[in-house]
């Protein structure tokens, strides 16, 4: 649900006196009171609007006519060469940023701290797709996923007529590039080349904002009207659901390793800290939200006895680059129909296609579903996914969004645990020197800013 614009006020961490936020810079980020859960607010969330698509299009399978059913395949195959053709600069936007931002902090604390938030995110995806290998020949059995059927008398449906739209690069050469002009912008220190970039991500996110997210729903109504009329709908959905439940049991399992490893580095009782952060857990599958918990995560990870400097500085770096419970979702989720549509991928590949899509996920949109809108181009370019590939991978994600969020910002407090160890007393300096410089240890507080004039959110992440 989207609700950064109206986020819960809590109390202050130290003294418990009502709070305008909780941020690490210089500027208080204000979190307001949230309005009441009626069926307005949850109707306008992402989640509802993609559950009814689900529905409707199994529904309107059973009786729609081809001649009207081609229609919305035909705006599946515009839509999906749009993407195509935008996942490239929307990856180029978001990242490059990005990498300037982290190089513009200068500071040990903030290069270890991204670092330990990367290791975590990939050691989530080589754990699933450890447990994609072990478990799904059994999980899945014999199951296929055909979500594309040539002959139309077999019930597939083809577009009136296609738009090809060539992208303006490659995914792989938007990665590089932007990882090349970000480095660049650290040595060179041009603030017009940095807030050009910043402008850019601006515009981004408002086309995410305004016309790709409100087209989701539809998106998916059109691949699930095609996997109804190609008969290949039960399958699937049984199929989909074992592998939902997996996803949701292996955020949790995740969750206390990462608090095993913390307690042991950091000399707390690991169940004792996990628990001290179960109000973060629960509000995050609530709002669906990194930034409206991020209040809460604070008060939780201050329980575990982190110095205020640490938390302050950790967490809301941590909401934005540390994926882990996004990325042991897609990762099972993408090695489901991987495996169901029998395409041959190799260990090799595979640990490339995660280390790449670790780097993504620092740079994911903070908007319902923005991780797995990141991962579209590297699903395509380095898996080979289709348009219905994509369509199916996005739905899953969206339906249970809650529960990786909530991995995602209680995994936060782990990782502040494990900083504290080593930074406790030493974090001034670079809190002092992101305050001297006017620059932010991460783009959440900038593009927070951006978001609240258009309306976004951090949810989904």
């Amino acid at each position: 649900m989207d609700l950064v614009n109206k986020p819960t006020v809590v109390d202050n961490w130290e003294t418990g006196a009502p709070l305008a936020v909780c941020c690490n810079s210089s500027r208080p980020y204000r979190f307001r009171e949230s309005t009441p859960m009626n069926f307005k607010t949850i109707a306008s969330s992402l989640l509802f609007r993609i559950v009814i698509a689900i529905i409707l299009g199994i529904m309107c399978s059973l009786f729609f006519p081809e001649w009207l059913a081609r229609i919305f395949i035909t705006f599946n195959s515009l839509f999906g060469n749009f993407l195509s053709f935008f996942v490239p600069v929307l990856i180029f936007a978001l990242i490059t940023p990005a990498i300037a931002g982290l190089g513009r902090g200068a500071g040990k604390w903030l290069g270890i701290t991204t670092g330990v938030a990367y290791g975590s995110t990939i050691i989530s995806g080589l754990i699933a797709y450890g447990l994609s290998l072990a478990l799904y020949p059994t999980l899945l059995g014999n199951q296929e996923l055909n979500t594309n059927v040539e002959d139309i008398d077999e019930g597939s449906l083809t577009p009136y007529f296609t738009v090809e739209i060539d992208p303006p690069f490659a995914v792989m050469t938007a990665l590089v590039l932007a990882f090349c002009v970000g480095l660049a912008m650290t040595t060179v220190k041009s603030d017009t080349l940095y807030n050009a970039s910043r402008d850019l991500e601006r515009v981004i996110m408002k086309v995410i904002e305004a016309f790709v997210i409100p087209l989701l729903p539809l998106f998916i109504f059109g691949m699930f009207l095609n996997l109804g009329m190609n008969d290949n709908l039960g399958s699937t959905m049984a199929a989909f659901g074992k592998v939902l439940i997996l996803a949701v049991v292996m955020t949790l399992v995740y969750l206390v390793l990462q608090f095993l490893v913390a307690g042991a580095i950091a000399g707390k009782n690991p169940f004792t800290a996990l628990k001290n952060m179960m109000p973060a857990y629960f509000t995050a599958l609530g709002t669906s939200s990194s930034a409206a918990t991020i209040p809460i995560t604070l008060r939780s990870t201050l329980k575990n006895d982190v110095d205020r400097n640490v938390a302050g500085f950790t967490v809301p770096l941590c909401a934005t680059i540390h994926l882990s419970g996004s990325m042991m979702k897609l990762v099972l989720y993408a090695f489901a129909i991987i495996y169901m549509t029998g395409m041959d991928v190799s260990v090799g590949k595979a640990i490339g296609f995660l280390l790449m899509l670790g780097v993504t996920m620092i740079a994911a949109p903070g908007v319902p579903g923005g991780a797995v809108m990141t991962a579209v181009g590297l699903l395509a370019s380095m898996m080979g996914f289709d348009e219905n590939m994509v369509a199916l991978m996005i739905a899953a994600y969206i339906v249970i969004d809650s529960f990786g969020t909530a991995a995602n910002v209680t995994g936060d407090g782990a990782i502040a645990m494990i900083m504290n160890r080593f930074a406790a007393g030493k974090i001034d300096g670079v809190r002092e020197e992101y305050a001297t410089e006017g620059v932010y240890p991460n783009k959440t507080d900038t593009i927070d800013q951006s978001r609240q004039s258009m309306g976004g959110s951090t949810a989904g992440r």
